[in-house]
């Protein structure tokens, strides 16, 4: 028997890729058992080379990353962070979030993007509807009531990331969109019957024809390893 053997015979099953490590999880787009390490370094080189093969940035760029606060903002704003070091694709980075004034909704959120601005490095810029508007979600709840609101929250968070990334003059804003969400966007515009949008939805980038661009590296992620790469990594993110 082998030593390689041996080992994952005591310790269960060896990491497809090193050989080394005891297998913490099996990706499902590979079928891959994996060791921690292996997977993280497998799941940031793959969003590497999304961003390579449809080149998204350009050396020099200012590109802010659209902030939640929640797991798909978060995992962004960490990896990119760490591929623009590793790869040197010379980019500026900031944060950019949107406080829509939802009493008991937005409050932590905004914490956790605010810890992601010292954790990262990163320069953070809120944006309120407030400040932009007049108005706080809140109170416009109150004026209209519960009916439709998302709807006029929709339309005024979009605005509002582009208002914020004009503010901070950058060249590309990024979300967090991932293969899932995409998926789920083109099946309610087939049951809509909505050609337009369902051409559009699926273009890892929208807007090249407008000021800001808007990019989603995260296409072709599952959330599924979204949510586990955080879980590793020690990211932290509000649920």
């Amino acid at each position: 028997m082998s030593e390689a053997e041996a080992k994952s015979k005591k310790t269960g099953r060896l990491c497809n890729i090193c050989n080394q490590n005891r297998a913490a999880l099996q990706r499902r787009k590979t079928q891959q058992q994996m060791c921690r390490e292996c997977f993280y370094f497998a799941f940031e080189e793959e969003i590497h080379r999304v961003i390579v093969e449809n080149r998204l940035f350009k050396p020099g760029e200012r590109v802010a990353i659209g902030a939640s606060g929640g797991k798909d903002s978060t995992v962004l704003a960490y990896v990119l962070s760490e591929l623009n070091r590793r790869h040197n694709y010379g980019l500026d980075l900031f944060l950019l979030s949107i406080d829509e004034g939802i009493t008991g909704y937005r409050d932590d959120s905004l914490e956790t993007v605010k810890r992601n601005e010292i954790q990262y490095g990163l320069p953070l810029k809120v944006v309120s509807y407030k400040s932009l508007y007049g108005w706080t979600m809140d109170e416009i709840v109150k004026e209209i009531g519960l009916k439709n609101n998302c709807t006029f929250c929709g339309v005024f968070r979009r605005q509002a990331l582009d208002r914020g990334a004009a503010m901070l003059k950058v060249d590309k804003l990024v979300t967090g969109h991932n293969a899932d969400d995409i998926a789920e966007t083109v099946l309610l515009n087939i049951l809509r019957g909505d050609i337009a949008r369902l051409g559009r939805c699926t273009l890892i980038t929208t807007g090249e024809d407008g000021p800001i661009p808007r990019c989603k590296p995260f296409k072709y992620t599952y959330e599924k390893e979204i949510v586990i790469y955080p879980c590793h990594r020690y990211v932290h993110f509000v649920l």
